[in-house]
């Protein structure tokens, strides 16, 4: 008997009474697990890391995320028991799915599905009617990571996230759809309705801002400050010539200035709207003072508690709310004689199961989604084992980019950007044009075949390690380690730059410092990349193989480190 099979018949017996085994410990609990009591007087809700999931996902938290130097063994960099236990999750209920990777698939097949924009808004609604005047806030990667939100050039999530009722936003992968494109939606579409920020993204001729910087909203009588942060390193990770003339950075001192001027202003509380990562928020919040909050994106960690940061001003609460719609932060305070006497946080997993669908919503995203339909649902193939992408090395499905790359390209080693977005799906699942898109969907997605020697190898990879394990969060540029196919070799990431990458093997042979090998890859800075897009190199080969068997990702040999937990014992 199959595994999902065996669960189904779990199901079966619950349904007649009979008692479910770990997996079921939280049910009793599930129909309440959203009154949230109201406290204080100042409430915000967060989301952020949609990427364009419209409807309800699986989504597999990562197994490795490895912690260095000063955030060695502590949150994010927690995985599976470890995360549990610092938080004091009960092992087999639904947080503990919603917050790990373990028995994935069990628990995915007993608790179902994640985030959905209907599902969300029945949350939004009921969360907004306990907490009057509450504001919902999103940190950005919202209008891309979806084939509707590619091909509406993100007009699908603008539509949706209004009638959701974000009211503050800021961005990162929305810079992604072009200036022009981002500057005609906030022009035409946000206009009156939600507030796009960001205090760090500039002209690069006089210097101007390109965004407003911070909007002030008052709640329940309280001036309340929110300060946009996209994401610092844009024109790096992605092309620079999409945001050509902006200029961007973490721009700490500047960000102390906006803090001095808001409450200047009047602001009473302070609160950070960021897509810098958890690790640039630890640090940034220990750096400068006077902000309340800092609630970030941009690395998808789902942090169960806010975690408090003393700097020498005060304290500042750390936060970071998932990705995919997974999660929304309920961020309460007290202000009282305009000062903050308490508060609360929560971080609630969306389980599409527990929340009914928002009618004006789903009729929403019937309407966006109807004119793709037949694209979305063709079926490419069939997956036997479980595909996911979110770990700093190779996921299964990151496999099966890199096997399409150097199956269909002919080539000897295969690179795929350390993307952290793209969805879950279980054993036995078809494989649609849609899942395949939710892994691949961008604006610059051309393939490439070069012949490069294996100095260049080396230096490629020495190079995202750097961006991944610098021990300094301000040189962390985002992403997890780029995906290799074909290639055998090791990691340090305690070593020192240049050093962290060895024991290159290709066949079972060393990789030579002048030898030249064909290498395929994906996402091309270049702006006269004129390759095969990766979603018709990947739905060849998946068209090709009908049934995908499970899949082994091509994970490196991880060295220097013991002890770490944010590695899977598994």
């Amino acid at each position: 008997m199959q595994r999902r099979e065996f669960n189904k018949m779990l199901m079966l017996g619950a349904a007649a009474g009979l008692a479910l085994p770990t997996l079921g410990r939280a049910s009793a609990s599930a129909g309440n697990a959203y009154d949230v009591p109201r406290f204080g007087n100042v409430h915000l809700l967060h989301t952020t890391d949609i990427h364009g999931q419209l409807n309800p996902i699986h989504y597999r938290e990562p197994s490795v995320n490895i912690g260095i130097h000063a955030a060695r063994n502590r949150p994010p960099h927690l995985v599976g028991e470890a995360l549990l236990s610092q938080f004091g999750i009960a092992a087999g209920s639904r947080e503990a799915h919603a917050f790990t990777y373990l028995d994935f698939v069990g628990g995915a097949e007993h608790f179902g599905k994640v985030g959905g924009f209907a599902h969300l808004a029945t949350l939004v609604k009921r969360l907004k009617a306990n907490r009057p005047g509450a504001l919902l806030l999103d940190g950005g990667d919202l209008w891309q990571g979806s084939a509707t939100a590619l091909w509406s050039r993100g007009q699908d999530m603008v539509d949706a996230s209004k009638l959701l009722g974000v009211d503050v936003m800021t961005g990162h992968w929305e810079f992604t759809l072009g200036a022009d494109r981002v500057t005609e939606i906030i022009e035409n579409d946000l206009a009156g309705q939600m507030d796009f920020v960001a205090h760090n993204v500039s002209d690069a001729d006089f210097g101007d801002p390109v965004f407003e910087g911070h909007t002030l909203r008052e709640i329940n009588g309280v001036p309340v400050a929110i300060i946009g942060q996209a994401f610092p390193y844009t024109p790096i990770a992605n092309p620079g010539y999409l945001t050509s003339g902006w200029t961007f950075g973490i721009q700490e001192r500047e960000l102390q200035r906006k803090i001095e001027s808001v409450r200047a202003d009047g602001a009473e509380v302070v609160v950070l709207l960021s897509h810098n990562g958890a690790d640039v928020d630890l640090k940034l919040a220990s750096r400068v003072v006077g902000l309340d909050a800092i609630l970030g994106g941009h690395t998808h960690d789902g942090i169960p508690k806010a975690i408090e940061v003393e700097n020498a001003g005060g304290m500042t609460l750390v936060t970071n709310a998932g990705s995919n719609g997974k999660f929304v932060g309920v961020l309460d305070f007290d202000v009282r004689d305009k000062k903050i006497r308490g508060w609360e946080y929560r971080l609630l997993p969306v389980f599409s199961d527990l929340l009914p669908a928002d009618h004006d919503m789903s009729a929403l995203i019937a309407s966006s989604r109807a004119p793709y339909e037949e694209q979305l649902s063709e079926v490419l193939g069939t997956t036997d084992g479980l595909l996911y992408r979110r770990g700093n090395f190779n996921g299964s499905f990151d496999q099966v980019i890199v096997d399409a790359l150097m199956t269909e390209l002919d080539a000897d080693i295969a690179l795929s950007p350390g993307f952290r977005w793209g969805t879950t799906l279980l054993p036995g699942d078809t494989i649609t044009m849609e899942d395949l898109m939710a892994q691949v969907a961008i604006t610059y997605p051309a393939t490439t075949l070069a012949e490069r020697s294996g100095a260049e190898i080396k230096a490629i990879l020495e190079d995202v390690a750097d961006n991944l394990f610098n021990p300094d969060p301000y040189y962390q540029q985002g992403g997890d380690m780029v995906r290799v196919g074909g290639l055998k070799y090791s990691i340090d990431p305690m070593a020192d730059a240049g050093k962290r990458i060895n024991d290159m093997e290709l066949g079972g042979k060393p990789l030579t410092p002048g030898g030249r090998y064909r290498v395929a890859g994906w996402a091309s800075m270049d702006p006269n990349a004129d390759g095969e897009p990766i979603w018709d190199v990947c739905a060849r080969y998946l068209r090709s193989q009908q049934t995908l068997p499970p899949v082994t990702p091509n994970q490196p040999v991880i060295k220097g480190i013991s002890d770490n937990k944010g590695i899977s014992a598994a």
